[in-house]
C-alpha cells in the first residue's frame, strides 16, 4: 500500500522496512536510546515489530537511518465498557545528527494518516519523554503504580485466600503461554468480577511478534537477574492468577539482601490476589519486592497495612489520542447519563475539529453527531489532547477545567452543571492502565 503524501524536509525520503532491515533498526535505536549491549546480541533476540507498520526516514549522503517509527495493531484495545481498534505508536526515534529538522512531526503526521486509513479510532503510546507528545494531541490518560514492598509486609486478611495453593516453576511459553494469555485477558475484562466493568488501557499482546518477545529469556537482557520464574495461584487445581518474576541476590555482612523483580501480577479475584501477594512477599533470602507496573488501584494498595512503607510512586502510563473523535466517543460506554455538546480543536487532524453532541445512557449505548455550533451552543470547549486525557476514565474533566484547560459555556436558562455531568459520565469505576510498556 502506498504511503500517504506527507512532505519531508529537503534531502529526506520515506523508506518502508522489512525484517531484513533489522541491523539498521538496531543501529538507529541505539543512537536514539543509548545502550551498552552489542548489536549482535540485540539482533539475536526476537523483534517485536510488525514490519509492515514500521516506516523509516533516510537522508541523502547519510549511511543508515535518520529516523524511525512503528505501531502495534491493537484490534481489541480496551476502552470503558468496550474495545476499539487502536494503533500502538512505538519505536519512535531520530538520530542525534538529524534532530530539530521536523522529522518527528512528519512521522506523527504519517502515523495518524495511516491510522485514519486503517480505521483505527485511537492511537496510544508510552512516552519516553513526557513533554513530547502533548503537542501532537496525545493526553496523559493513565498512571501506574511503582512500589518497593518490604519482605513480610503485613497484609489484611481476605476470606477464602487460605484455600488457594501456590505453584512455582521456570516460566516458558510452551508450558505457560496459553495460561498467561487467558488469565491476563480475563483479568482485564472484569478485574472486580463485575461483567462489563473492564480495565481501560489493559492492552493484550495480539501479535506473534509481541508474544515472542514476551517469552524470550535471553541472558543479555537479564541484567544479572535469574531466568524468568512464574508463581501460579490455584483453587482446587484451577489457575486463578500468576506473577512472573526474577530474583537477584546480594550477600552483605548483615546477611542476604535479595530482591524480587516482579513482572505482571494478575489475579481473577480478591482471595486469589491475597494468596498470590502473600506468597510473593515471603520468598526466602529476599528483603524487597519491586513490581514493575501496577494499576493505581491494584488490590495491593488496600491489602497493605502500611502502604507508606512501600514508597508508592505514580508515573505516567498510557497516553491516548483520538484519531476519529466521533467514532471514539460513540465507541465507549459512560458511567452516567449524559447529553453534552463538546467543541473540539485539533491542530494535527483538522477534520476532527468541530462541535459534537454526545448522548449516552449509563453503561449503555452512546450516540454522537457533529453539529453546527451556531445552532447547537457547546457546553464545553477543549482540545483533543484533553479529550484523550479523559477518554479512558482516569482523568477528571472537572480537574482539567480547574487547571484552565477546558472552557465551560453555561447555557441560558439551564443550570451550569454540564461540566459536573460530563465529568461523572466520562469517569469509570476501574482505573485505566496497561500492565506492560509498549
Amino acid at each position: 500500500m502506498a504511503l500517504p503524501q506527507i512532505t519531508l524536509p529537503h534531502g529526506y525520503r520515506w523508506r518502508t522496512l522489512t525484517k531484513d532491515d533489522q541491523r539498521l533498526v538496531t543501529e538507529l535505536d541505539t543512537w536514539a536510546f543509548p545502550s551498552g549491549l552489542a548489536h549482535d546480541d540485540i539482533d539475536a533476540t526476537p523483534s517485536p515489530l510488525t514490519w509492515e507498520r514500521a516506516i523509516a526516514i533516510e537522508a541523502e549522503g547519510f549511511d543508515g537511518l535518520a529516523a524511525l517509527h512503528a505501531s502495534y495493531p491493537f484490534r481489541q484495545f480496551p476502552v470503558p465498557g468496550a474495545e476499539l481498534p487502536t494503533a500502538g505508536l512505538t519505536w519512535v526515534g531520530v538520530h542525534p545528527q538529524h534532530r530539530r529538522r521536523g522529522l518527528l512531526t512528519a512521522m506523527i503526521d504519517l502515523h495518524l494518516a495511516r491510522s485514519v486509513e486503517r480505521g483505527e479510532a485511537l492511537s496510544a503510546l508510552f512516552a519516553a519523554e513526557a513533554p513530547i507528545y502533548g503537542r501532537f494531541g496525545y493526553g496523559r490518560a493513565a498512571d501506574d503504580l511503582r512500589l518497593e514492598i518490604p519482605r513480610g509486609a503485613a497484609l489484611r486478611d481476605v476470606p477464602g485466600a487460605e484455600r488457594h495453593t501456590i505453584r512455582l516453576e521456570v516460566a516458558t511459553r510452551e508450558k505457560h503461554g496459553e495460561l498467561v494469555d487467558r488469565l491476563h485477558r480475563a483479568a482485564g475484562a472484569a478485574p472486580t468480577g463485575i461483567p462489563g466493568i473492564n480495565r481501560p488501557g489493559w492492552a493484550t499482546r495480539e501479535t506473534e511478534e509481541l508474544q515472542a518477545i514476551l517469552w524470550d529469556d535471553s541472558p543479555v537482557f537479564r541484567e544479572g537477574r535469574e531466568s524468568r520464574r512464574i508463581m501460579i495461584v490455584e483453587l482446587d487445581g484451577e489457575p486463578r492468577g500468576y506473577v512472573t518474576f526474577r530474583r537477584t541476590m546480594n550477600w552483605e555482612p548483615r546477611g542476604p539482601r535479595g530482591r524480587v523483580h516482579a513482572g505482571e501480577v494478575v489475579a481473577l479475584d480478591a482471595p486469589a490476589a491475597r494468596a498470590l501477594w502473600g506468597a510473593l512477599l515471603d520468598l526466602d533470602l529476599t528483603n524487597e519486592v519491586t513490581p514493575f507496573v501496577l494499576p493505581v488501584d491494584d488490590v495491593i494498595t488496600n491489602l497493605l497495612v502500611d502502604l507508606r512503607a512501600a514508597v508508592p510512586r505514580t508515573p505516567d502510563n498510557v497516553w491516548v489520542r483520538l484519531v476519529d473523535v466521533a467514532g471514539a466517543l460513540a465507541g465507549r460506554q459512560y458511567a452516567a447519563d449524559v447529553d453534552v455538546t463538546l467543541a473540539v480543536t485539533d491542530r494535527q487532524l483538522p477534520a476532527n475539529a468541530g462541535a459534537y453532541r454526545l448522548r449516552a445512557e449509563a453503561f449503555g449505548g452512546a450516540s454522537v453527531e457533529q453539529v453546527d455550533p451556531e445552532f447547537e451552543a457547546p457546553d464545553l470547549s477543549l482540545d483533543v489532547r484533553e479529550l484523550g486525557a479523559a477518554y479512558l476514565g482516569g482523568r477528571s474533566l472537572a480537574a482539567l477545567a480547574a487547571a484552565g484547560l477546558i472552557t465551560v459555556h453555561p447555557r441560558p436558562g439551564q443550570p451550569a452543571n454540564a461540566l459536573a455531568r460530563a465529568s461523572a459520565a466520562f469517569g469509570w469505576p476501574i482505573a485505566p492502565g496497561s500492565s506492560w510498556v509498549f
